[in-house]
């Protein structure tokens, strides 16, 4: 029974982790250290700076929970670390993996983000929260009710520095670093370090370690990269087809708009059960019960727009449809990482191309340095006009998917339908 307590953290006893900490690593049944949590961690416990690059899904908010803990004192009921993220439900997530590796600690954390009650956070605070997890809109306005005060702040944490700059969240997230003592530690996490982040981290961290894992990890060796060239008017019985052909065991199709989710989601959700939307401008309870009923497994399909896109951390995604091409090819790394995960389960990702948007493709090619074949399916035409580039490799579908559907074939009732 011992071997079994302190085996699972083996693989983490060269990172300078007090046995606090790998007690808690074997509690949750950590086995190894992910790249980024082996390069991350001993670097971050040591006080420096740091700059962590890696795409999602990699085990990064553990490498920055665990040096978290490393500092703070239990003893104390001052809030000593703040960590900052773009979105609710990253938050959420962030928070719920830091209570799981505080397991061996007496450390309270408080998660305060919008479109939740603030009664609820307010008494976290009040009771003695040593860690605050939250949006820096939220955590600015507990600290102008002097309900957040952050003179004892020891480490501050941006969790997807790149995403929260490109939502603009600059302006809140200085205020709130500039709240902050000097003489602290400050933690940058990313998927990309575009100008605006490095200007960031020029402004608010003292000479950071960097740590990038991005350049041979942009896109997940275990996911199946495809597009299909489709014209506007035939998007959605393309996906019909798509959806027939693949029998996806749990999928995210993204688009570019809220405005755009929600109108797919109404066409979807009339002719399929299991389809849900999330995107910004829901409520929040709404949000929660989309995340909630996608995680237990009875959504099958999840429309998001890529802000939230980034809060999804759901192990059983097979695949990723972009719906609409992401505006940025960075916003396609983060949308592909969504499934193929740390478990090394494969993955799909699909792009829908139309024929005026082979540049965006030339440039999500670049950015991950690969060719993307061409999926086309056998019995179907999704578009009436010539490809918008030379089609280097034909993949004949459908693809085998690894999941076997045992229950009634509603997706080919919904092919048939559209069609």
């Amino acid at each position: 029974m011992e071997n079994a307590v302190t085996e699972p953290a083996a693989g983490f006893q060269k990172l300078g982790l007090s046995p606090s900490s790998l007690a808690a690593i074997a509690h949750v049944n950590y086995q190894t250290p992910s790249p980024i949590q082996a390069a991350f961690i001993p670097r971050a416990v040591s006080g420096a700076d740091c700059i962590g690059q890696a795409r999602t899904g990699t085990g990064k908010t553990a490498a920055f929970v665990l040096p978290i803990l490393e500092r703070i004192d239990p003893d104390s009921p001052l809030v000593q670390a703040i960590v900052l993220t773009p979105t609710r439900e990253l938050s959420e997530q962030v928070a719920v993996e830091c209570r799981r590796l505080s397991y061996t600690r007496p450390v309270h954390t408080a998660c305060c983000v919008g479109g939740k009650q603030i009664r609820k956070q307010i008494d976290a605070l009040k009771q003695g929260a040593q860690i605050v997890i939250g949006t820096p809109g939220r955590v600015l306005d507990l600290i102008s009710r002097k309900l957040l005060v952050l003179d004892n702040i020891k480490i501050a944490v941006l969790d997807e520095a790149d995403r929260m700059l490109d939502i603009g969240f600059r302006p809140d997230i200085e205020k709130i670093l500039r709240r902050c003592p000097t003489e602290r530690q400050t933690l940058l996490l990313s998927a990309t370090l575009p100008p605006p982040v490095e200007r960031l981290a020029q402004r608010y961290m003292r000479s950071p370690v960097r740590v990038d894992l991005s350049k041979d990890q942009v896109a997940v060796n275990t996911v199946e990269q495809f597009y299909i060239t489709v014209d506007r008017d035939r998007k959605l019985e393309t996906l019909a087809r798509l959806l027939f052909a693949e029998r996806p065991r749990q999928a995210i199709v993204f688009c570019r708009t809220k405005r755009g989710t929600d109108a797919l989601h109404r066409k979807l959700s009339a002719k399929l059960p299991g389809v849900s939307v999330i995107h910004g401008d829901l409520h929040q309870t709404v949000r929660d019960k989309a995340m909630r009923q996608f995680r237990e497994g009875t959504t099958r399909l999840l429309i998001a727009t890529d802000v939230v896109g980034r809060g999804i951390d759901v192990s059983g995604i097979s695949h990723i449809i972009n719906y609409d091409i992401p505006e940025y090819c960075d916003d396609y790394v983060h949308r592909i990482g969504r499934t193929g995960r740390l478990s090394g389960e494969a993955g799909f990702a699909f792009t829908f191309v139309c024929p005026d948007e082979g540049e965006q493709l030339t440039n999500i090619e670049m950015r991950i340095n690969k060719m993307l074949p061409q999926y086309k399916f056998k019995d179907f035409e999704s578009f009436r006009r010539p490809a918008p580039k030379p089609v280097p490799v034909v993949v004949p579908a459908p693809i085998a998917s690894p999941v076997v559907i045992e229950e009634e074939d509603e997706f080919a009732t919904f092919a048939v339908g559209v069609a």
